[in-house]
């Protein structure tokens, strides 16, 4: 996904609030005119946070795509350009008619329509839909006559917003290809932007199968290990940097070279396969038990893959490799301790 070349031409803004919490829609008369000067700071705003966004989803609906209210807006766009500003007036009211949840915050919505995006090697047009909903303070400075004057203001975070979509103009009739993003909610209040607004299904690509093998093998390793066998700390933390290190070290993933070089053990490789036929159970997915593993992946879960000892608040002693050089004993005296080989001291 490339943005190099695109261009933003079309812009519309509006206020949504809260349904459930009584608040109002606020939408605009006419499309918003963001001149020369603002077209590469706003190309940026809205384009820039999307480079690192590698999971794929496409719109769905339980009876026909037709009847996911913002795949016919963006269809419709993608048809008929003077069209344009209707269509987002009519995805700010089906967004209002999503927002229900009492945490989700009222804010600006920003539809806006790019040429010249690269994705899977082809260049097509965009549809983005974006919320600001955090509002910064910051103090203005200005000159007034021979004096400076200073007023505190509240504004947009010029480097972020959020939450946002891109529809790309390929492959319709599967439900185009989008990218989206959810800088402020988590969880159960998270699932009102992707999932009753937009409507999206994860697309089962390269990087999906990588991120959920990855997150399986370590739900087992943190969680499940511990329940059926009796594991140390630092056993713990050597599988996980095992776990990390096949991924690195593969372009390909096969389940079987893989927990045999991971957990070798008969029990534990039981133990991990009845696991993760639990895992799909419980996410309702379909994981290959071979596929290319996707890089981007195996960088964004590595970041969760702890190889920190925390003793007490005093010590984080990080593992890497051999554990034969770490030993774990209790003195005379009752005291736990933990004893460090090594042959350089760096």
């Amino acid at each position: 996904m490339k943005f190099d070349t695109a261009s933003l031409t079309r812009l519309s803004i509006h206020h949504v609030g809260n349904k459930g919490l009584e608040q109002k829609v606020t939408l605009s008369e006419n499309e918003f005119d963001f001149g020369d000067g603002l077209t590469q700071k706003l190309e940026k705003f809205f384009l820039g946070k999307f480079m690192q966004a590698h999971e794929r989803f496409k719109f769905s609906h339980p009876s026909s795509l037709q009847f996911n209210e913002v795949y016919s807006y963006a269809e419709n766009i993608f048809a008929d350009k003077e069209a344009f500003h209707e269509n987002t007036r009519n995805i700010a009211r089906h967004l209002f008619e999503s927002t229900t949840h009492p945490k989700i915050k009222p804010g600006e919505l920003y539809v806006a329509h790019f040429i010249n995006c690269e994705i899977e090697e082809r260049v097509v047009e965009a549809v983005g839909i974006f919320k600001t909903e955090v509002k910064s303070g910051y103090f203005d400075v200005s000159r007034k006559n021979r004096d400076f004057t200073m007023a505190y203001l509240e504004g947009i975070d010029s480097n972020k917003f959020d939450k946002g979509c891109i529809i790309f103009n390929t492959k319709p009739e599967e439900g185009f290809l989008v990218a989206i993003m959810d800088n402020q909610n988590r969880g159960e209040e998270a699932k009102y932007w992707s999932e009753n607004f937009l409507g999206l299904t994860q697309i089962n690509n390269e990087f999906h199968q990588t991120n959920h093998l990855l997150n399986l093998t370590k739900e087992f390793i943190s969680e499940r290990m511990t329940e059926e066998f009796e594991v140390e700390k630092t056993d713990q933390i050597v599988l996980l940097n095992r776990s990390v290190e096949y991924f690195n070290k593969h372009e390909t993933f096969d389940k079987e070279e893989f927990v045999t070089e991971v957990f070798g053990q008969p029990d534990l490789i039981e133990s991990f396969n009845n696991y993760d036929t639990e895992y799909r159970q419980n996410y309702d997915i379909e994981l290959e038990d071979s596929f290319d593993i996707s890089p981007q992946a195996v960088k964004k879960q590595a970041r969760v893959f702890k190889s920190v000892l925390k003793l007490d608040k005093n010590f984080h002693v990080y593992i890497h490799g051999n554990k034969d050089m770490i030993e774990k004993g209790v003195d005379e005296d009752g005291r736990k301790y933990y004893k460090l080989y090594f042959e350089d001291e760096e």
